[in-house]
């Protein structure tokens, strides 16, 4: 077997010769890197995302796009330093990352991990496992964010009602019903079929009602995409309702939990979460809504601040014609091409190290290299 590989390698030798690196590094920070493809990747995900949302075309999706660009190099740089700042506070997330890819799983009603695999693919357009490393990184960033900025926006209770009384205005509303939801789908289901999602919804009603959070029911049993945040339903007014909707939560108090109801295609379960009635709400009912008020303007400039101090303390190199909009004042992010650099002095481990890889360059292209000539390499 070392035979066979050591020969391998051997024959391998004149292929890799002549290889030629097609993707480009445009960034180094810390130990990782951000590839052109990188930021090509987001730039498409970005036209995507104001051709759809946005409704811009033409000159002007283009004009928006390019004045976006310095911020995708940035958001790649403020990912890759959160995390690697998760793993310097050894912040552990896979049981909540499994649990998540569980329920995303669930949703899709596909048992096989095959196929659910080749499910996320079709629906993502990269592997299960890149999805899920993305995910994880995700998760991450927003318990760094979480723990490292928002968690140090505080308000005192003299802050916010000085909010309250100078803005009663925003908290006069209209009465509105606030649900949170549990569905169980018959949708393409033969008469056991419903008779079995019946049967299930009845028994979650019933687990409910007994005082299960709802939360949690939502997350493991409803077939809805509220199910990942645990069944929340943006509020209602009553017109806004099915007429038998409205008739089973309407008039019913906070933490009433309906019966299933058939909707057609499926059997819902509500809990009212809330109903606040129409008029002036009292402080005590909105106070969570003063310190978000508060909180929004405070948290981007925090934010910024945080990264910079990251950025100041990390390693960064950025090639000329990229730009940083989050770059930390006074940080040398110069990029250095170490096939230039030509110490005065080395020692002999030194020689033998810088042997033993041009040694390698041979056989196995290595990141970051460019070649516009046929066996030549910039490698760092």
């Amino acid at each position: 077997m070392r035979y066979s590989f050591v020969a391998a390698l051997l024959l391998a030798v004149p292929v890799f010769a002549a290889v030629e690196v097609m993707d480009e590094i445009v960034c180094k920070a810390n130990g990782d890197i951000i590839t052109r493809t990188d930021l090509e990747k987001d730039r498409k995900n970005l036209e995507n995302d104001l051709r759809t949302r946005a409704g811009l075309s033409g000159v002007r999706l283009q004009e928006e796009v390019k004045k976006r660009m310095s911020d995708l190099l940035r958001n790649r740089i403020d990912q890759l330093l959160l995390v690697a700042k998760a793993k310097e506070l050894d912040i552990k997330v896979d049981t909540d990352l499994n649990k998540r890819m569980g329920d995303l799983q669930r949703r899709s009603g596909i048992a096989d991990p095959e196929k659910f695999q080749d499910f996320v693919k079709e629906q993502t357009g990269m592997s299960y496992e890149d999805y899920k490393a993305q995910e994880k990184n995700q998760m991450l960033t927003q318990r760094v964010i979480g723990e490292e900025v928002s968690r140090k926006i505080n308000f005192k209770r003299e802050e916010l009602e000085a909010y309250y009384n100078a803005h009663k205005d925003e908290f006069i509303r209209e009465e509105r019903v606030f649900l949170r939801e549990i569905l169980i789908s018959t949708a393409g289901k033969d008469a056991a079929g419903i008779a079995a999602a019946e049967k299930k919804a009845k028994d979650v009603a019933a687990r409910a009602k007994s005082g299960q959070k709802f939360p949690e029911l939502a997350q493991l049993n409803s077939d809805d995409p509220t199910a990942q945040d645990g069944g929340a339903l943006d509020p209602y007014k009553k017109e806004e309702m099915r007429p038998e909707i409205a008739n089973a939560v309407w008039d019913k108090e906070k933490g009433y939990v309906t019966d299933p109801i058939n909707v057609g295609n499926a059997f819902i379960i509500l809990k009212v979460d809330d109903h606040p009635k129409a008029g002036l709400a009292g402080f005590e009912e909105v106070q969570m809504d003063v310190q978000q008020k508060l909180y929004e303007p405070r948290f981007e400039p925090a934010y910024r601040a945080y990264l910079t101090k990251l950025r100041e303390a990390s390693f960064l190199e950025i090639k000329p014609g990229y730009e940083d909009s989050g770059a930390a004042p006074g940080k040398d992010t110069t990029w250095v091409d170490p096939a230039q650099l030509k110490p005065e002095t080395v020692s002999k481990k030194q020689v033998q190290e810088e042997a033993h890889k041009k040694k390698l360059l041979g056989i196995i292209p290595i990141p970051g290299t460019t070649a516009s000539k046929t066996g030549t390499s910039s490698s760092r």
